[in-house]
């Protein structure tokens, strides 16, 4: 017997540690090289971890939930032949050193980084003993169950809480979060999605006491109404994965940047005629047409015309960098939270491409699949607030960013309406505008350009055939 363990890397974000989120395997379990093990979530993202080494799975060293340093050992996998040496490519190094023979090939970015061997104790159990790293380590198990031939996937995982139950409940990642964040048990409910996976219902169901398995109401001569009000009067959550990052960048940027918020009213009656008949356009039936679509082309087109506002504040060197790209941030709500991918070189995008880089960002965002890279690099964001009914807000600037515009609702609201001279009320198209920018960069006039550059071409589409 060859016992190996697997050690969390780093996806690629400069992370520290990540919240284990799923296992894809048990105990028992036979594994391949490359096949996808566990899901993490990273500050920004959830990402599958394939394994670099073919064996059967011994031991899983931390439970879903857990919070995992990176370079902590996660997983022990029997390898078969003589014992192999854990995959510790050196601190900073790209690739692993050497492959074990035994074990194939090892995967980029895997391996412990110096001195980060230590797991996270779970919540009641005793702290245990960190494991060198500088020197090959031949794994040993905790008091192993008498070794049985292994005909039988069976084995009794002595320190790993996961391979009873919760190891085999069925949910997909917002679930688990759902179920998380709502202190319940997934190995206690009862499945009723296909395949036995458990639905968000069947956890809110969990959650208020009326789970299908429950035959009563509750307790005996109280209605099933008033239990559904049963519970701890008050429920706390861990901050932490997207959460953690977006308050303390919200922080950083409502104390480091001086904000200065501008609005507008607009009547965008033009705008919904012009998404209309992009709905109907051949060139565009395979893509989803929202304004949003023409409000994040007359941003580009203003920032075209105000280049100055696509900019950032280097504190360090004291200086402004004045970017040329458009990277376009937009604010997507996901399971996890508030994401802010960008469309790199969004400036240079035709409508139809423009449209078509949106509904990527978006859809992989909510997936929680966005890479690392879709992060990085964003120069102006808009955040979408009238998709909640929301007319108009103060938005927090995406950090590093010297620009963020927010979109509120459209309504139909009376407009006066002026034509060869003549006034009148008529029902219009109307939605506001706020842009908030950072006051060390932008002052009011480049401001208020900007956004009235934007108002402009959402009155009137047209307009861009002049400025293109």
């Amino acid at each position: 017997m060859a016992l190996q363990q697997f050690i969390l890397p780093d996806p690629g974000e400069g992370l520290t540690e990540a919240d284990l989120v799923t296992w894809r395997v048990a105990v028992g379990d036979v594994v391949k090289v490359n096949d996808m093990v566990v899901e993490v979530e990273t500050a920004k993202s959830l990402v599958e971890l394939p394994i670099p080494f073919a064996g059967t799975v011994v031991e899983l060293l931390a439970a879903e939930g857990d919070t995992v340093d990176v370079g902590a050992p996660i997983i022990v996998v029997d390898t078969g032949g003589e014992a192999a040496p854990a995959v510790a490519p050196s601190a900073g190094s790209a690739t692993a050193e050497e492959p074990d023979e035994a074990s194939g090939p090892n995967l980029v970015g895997y391996g412990a980084k110096a001195g980060s061997t230590r797991r996270r104790a779970r919540r009641g159990e005793p702290a245990q003993a960190s494991l060198p790293t500088e020197q090959p380590v031949a794994y040993s198990p905790a008091p192993p169950v008498e070794a049985t031939p292994q005909p039988e996937p069976a084995p009794a995982a002595p320190a790993a809480p996961v391979t009873g139950e919760r190891a085999r409940a069925l949910a997909k990642p917002p679930v688990r979060k759902m179920a998380k964040d709502l202190g319940v048990d997934l190995s206690a409910v009862t499945p009723s999605g296909p395949g036995g996976v458990v639905t968000r219902e069947d956890v809110q169901a969990a959650a208020s006491g009326a789970s299908t398995s429950a035959s009563s109401g509750g307790l005996e001569g109280r209605p099933a109404q008033l239990d559904q009000q049963a519970g701890p009067a008050e429920r706390r959550v861990p901050i932490k994965g997207v959460r953690k990052v977006t308050a303390q960048a919200m922080v950083d940027s409502a104390f480091t940047a001086p904000h200065v918020t501008e609005f507008v009213t607009v009547d965008v009656t033009a705008t919904m005629d012009l998404v209309d008949r992009l709905k109907k356009d051949r060139a565009f039936r395979d893509v989803k047409v929202t304004p949003l679509l023409v409000v994040a082309k007359a941003l580009c087109l203003a920032i075209r015309r105000n280049p100055d506002v696509n900019a950032s504040w280097d504190e360090a060197a004291q200086e402004i960098v004045y970017r040329r790209d458009v990277n376009l941030g937009i604010a997507a709500a996901t399971p996890r939270g508030l994401v802010v991918p960008n469309i790199k070189g969004a400036d240079s995008m035709p409508m139809r491409e423009l449209a078509d880089a949106m509904a990527q960002l978006v859809a992989t965002a909510r997936e929680g699949r966005t890479q690392p890279a879709d992060f990085a690099g964003g120069t102006v964001t808009i955040t979408n607030v009238g998709v909640f009914g929301v007319d108009t807000g103060t938005p927090i600037l995406n950090p590093g960013e010297a620009a963020i515009l927010a979109f509120g609702a459209v309504r139909r609201m009376p407009w006066v309406v002026e034509r060869d001279g003549v006034e009148s009320i008529e029902p219009r198209w109307v939605t506001q505008l706020a842009l908030s920018f950072d006051h060390r960069m932008v002052d009011g006039e480049l401001g208020s350009k900007v956004l009235a550059d934007v108002a402009a071409l959402l009155h009137d589409p047209g307009q861009a055939l002049v400025w293109a």
